[in-house]
């Protein structure tokens, strides 16, 4: 669609995802000068609507953007007051002390929230330092100007016709143009893929890694409840298939996080990460907490966990990547939120002195410096080599080797300096025939649920006479290649069902992909071995609509 003429608007800043990055860096633009014209174009039908996080928030981004916090009334009531961890056997489990682990692992002051309420929170904050907030705003496509930097995105196109030409009812959008472009769209985020592709931002660095998170709110039975206690585990369901764990955190009004978490580098196609969630589920530990509850929400998402070593360049003349679109999250303490506010502080305290200076359309050098050589680097530097660890020999190296360089880094050392990752997690995938097939459990409506089920309790929704957003390379790999080479595995790695293979009497399987399911985890984008599948943000307003997640 870029031989269409669109109108622009003209600000100083045009920041793309209304997260904790997002927000961030459009508060702390408007804190340094109340003069900057600042847009943040959120693609959810609010702001909070595509939020999914665990989350256990340490609140020194927080702080450090908005000291006042609590007085101003952010939904962040709920201290942690107990931190348990636990290796899970089928029916047993074994508690791990929290003596021989690293302080940095201690969530003593930290606090369980709603990413999503927070956020929402924070965009009020925003708007009333005059941040302009547009959501259901998805932004298709990148702005670029005359010495190939990237001057703007194209955001608000609705109405186009099944196979994504122009029809009557197509409203073009229009081009939104900044002297910086601030790309806060998460993991794996469309515009940052075609960024990273274009400048070659990845070079010399490791591939970025990621996991599956899938998580569910329940109301359990307030005897059962105990609020701020943070519970994780390993070991079952997951055992030796691949790497990953869950996160049990009790917050206020009888509200239970139920979350897992499967590391995308599994080798074994026939894995079913979805139904490894609800089989954990039925661990007595869990069974127990849930039996006379309610599930009320569920929802998935893509998590990066490359840390350190993959973080990729993340800046390009007129554009810097925030946030998860860089892969900042802590893996060790599954968080990342705080990371993602500092870089949003970061970056627009980079663009008010360059905008000062008079300048535009340049690589934010500063942004880039302060990450890797300030708080977020040092955060991420101290556990560089867990994921690695785990990925080559394994969870209890994992745990011990680990654990031993975590204290150490802490220390100021490492013995081992900087593993590296190897291969995407694309790559690591193997062929079918390499491995057994899993035999899951069929899920009993009352602990564990069908995946469309669980879909549903997502609110997500797409318009469906529009293109869909889920984009194939060369439409006959799936039947041709990923059928009999990987068993379909596109089938299991999606934790929507949004893919299928369909087998009728006397006819070839056909590959159909029911876009209306999709939560916008991008697992798909990251998982299918011959990177066939391209996620492409959908228009503004569908997709998912979280709650309180």
């Amino acid at each position: 669609m870029s031989e269409i003429e669109r109108e622009a608007m003209e600000y100083d800043v045009v920041i793309v995802g209304a997260g904790p990055a997002g927000l961030s860096a459009a508060i702390r633009l408007k804190q340094l000068d109340a003069d900057l014209n600042v847009v943040v174009l959120e693609k959810g039908s609010e702001v909070g609507a595509h939020i999914l996080s665990g989350a256990v928030l340490d609140p020194v981004g927080l702080n450090r953007l908005i000291p006042d916090w609590k007085d101003k009334g952010a939904p962040v009531n709920v201290p942690v007051k107990d931190d348990n961890f636990y290796m899970l056997g089928e029916a047993g489990k074994v508690r791990v002390p929290n003596f021989p682990m690293p302080p940095l692992m201690n969530n003593h002051g930290n606090y369980i929230v709603s990413m999503g309420n927070v956020c929402r929170w924070m965009a009020e904050q925003a708007e009333e330092l005059g941040v302009e907030i547009f959501p259901g705003m998805a932004c298709s496509e990148l702005v670029y100007g005359e010495n190939g930097e990237v001057k703007g995105v194209v955001a608000g196109v609705f109405g186009l016709e099944a196979d994504g030409s122009i029809g009557p009812d197509t409203e073009p959008g229009m081009e939104l143009h900044g002297k910086y472009v601030f790309l806060c769209e998460g993991v794996r985020g469309s515009l940052s893929k075609e960024v990273i592709a274009k400048y070659d931002l990845s070079a010399g660095k490791e591939p970025q890694k990621f996991g599956l998170g899938m998580k569910e709110i329940w109301e359990i039975d307030p005897d059962k409840h105990r609020e701020g206690s943070v519970t994780h585990t390993m070991g079952w369901p997951l055992g030796k298939n691949a790497g990953g764990g869950s996160f049990i955190y009790h917050l206020d009004n009888n509200q239970v996080y139920v979350g897992f978490v499967v590391h995308l580098n599994y080798k074994n196609p026939h894995l079913y990460p979805y139904m490894e969630f609800q089989r954990f589920k039925h661990h007595p530990m869990v069974a127990e907490l849930l039996k006379g509850g309610k599930r009320v929400a569920y929802g998935a998402r893509a998590i990066s966990e490359g840390g350190y070593q993959s973080m990729p360049k993340m800046v390009a003349p007129g554009v810097a990547l925030l946030g998860c679109t860089v892969g900042m999250v802590n893996v060790p303490r599954i968080k990342g939120n705080h990371n993602a506010m500092l870089s949003g502080m970061a970056a627009a305290e980079a663009a008010h002195e360059a905008i000062k200076a008079d300048r535009a359309g340049d690589e934010l050098n500063d942004y880039e410096k302060n990450v890797r050589e300030g708080d977020i680097g040092a955060d991420l530097k101290k556990v560089r080599n867990v994921k690695p660890l785990w990925s080559k020999y394994g969870l209890m190296a994992s745990l011990g080797l680990g654990g031993f360089d975590m204290w150490t880094n802490t220390l100021g050392f490492s013995l081992l300096g900087t593993l590296k990752h190897g291969k995407s997690d694309a790559e690591a995938t193997e062929e079918a025939s390499k491995h057994k097939p899993i035999d899951y459990p069929k899920p009993d409506g009352k602990l564990s649920f069908d995946r469309l089920t669980n879909v549903s309790f997502s609110m997500t929704n797409h318009e469906e006479s529009q293109p869909s957003h889920l984009k194939l390379k060369d439409p006959s790999i799936p039947v041709e290649v990923n059928l009999p080479k990987y068993a379909g595995l596109s089938a299991r790695y999606c934790p929507a069902g949004v893919y299928e293979f369909v087998h009728e009497e006397s006819k070839e399987p056909r590959f159909v992909i029911n876009f209306q399911n999709c939560v916008h985890c991008k697992t798909c984008d990251i998982k299918d071995p011959p990177q066939n599948i391209k996620w492409t943000a959908p228009q503004g307003g569908d997709g998912p609509n979280y709650p309180n997640m």
